[in-house]
């Protein structure tokens, strides 16, 4: 579980796109300017600082959920699983599992306190498609922590498909977790288990809002 707390903080403050159409910002500023953005917002948002979740939702919604690629996640997360799912099911999964993140990137953003961020230089080729950016937090009183991020161009900018802090993967992560409630349950048991977790997470959420 600390794994999995330090991965989707370290994700949550990452990825966002200011490009106008048809302007592809590099992966790495697009990484580094989006960081100074999603930080910024959160110190200057008493609110957020306050635990505000319904802002909180807001803001990985805004900034950092629209610049995944979910599909590609969810195929790799699923491995020979996702085509043996029927269409219905792979639908319902990647929106399952998308509000997933969308719940543990905001609680995430929840406990920032002031990480900063440092970045390596990009080492990539022109033309390439498919990089890393490497960077490592840096959190007060505490070892830095390596995160590097998988990026794949697309037609409409870079997408990120994986997060691998420490050498270990957010998708391989929850792909091994995923496995095994599918040899349980099959596809139909992992979708209503994430639906159901996710029920709990947003009711939480909401008790929480209300105290």
């Amino acid at each position: 579980m600390k794994l999995i707390s330090t991965l989707v903080a370290a994700t949550a403050m990452i990825i966002s796109s200011t490009a106008s159409a048809g302007d592809i910002i590099p992966p790495d500023a697009l990484v580094k300017n989006t960081a100074t953005e999603v930080i910024d917002v959160i110190k200057k948002d008493k609110d957020i600082q306050a635990g505000d979740m319904k802002k909180i939702v807001a803001l990985t919604e805004e900034k950092i959920l629209p610049h995944f690629d979910f599909e590609r996640m969810s195929k790799i997360v699923l491995g020979r699983n996702w085509s043996k799912a029927s269409k219905e099911q792979q639908t319902q999964f990647v929106s399952e599992f998308r509000t997933l993140l969308v719940r543990t990137y905001s609680s995430a953003l929840a406990k920032y306190r002031n990480q900063a961020i440092e970045y390596k230089p990009l080492r990539a080729a022109p033309g390439d498609t498919d990089v890393t950016v490497k960077t490592q937090i840096v959190q007060p009183g505490g070892p830095p922590v390596l995160v590097d991020y998988s990026l794949q161009k697309r037609d409409d900018g870079w997408k990120v498909y994986d997060v691998v802090i420490e050498g270990v993967s957010l998708v391989t992560n929850y792909r091994g977790q995923f496995s095994s409630e599918i040899k349980q349950g099959g596809m139909d048991g992992l979708i209503q288990k994430l639906a159901d977790k996710n029920k709990q997470g947003t009711a939480s959420a909401s008790d929480k809002k209300q105290g």
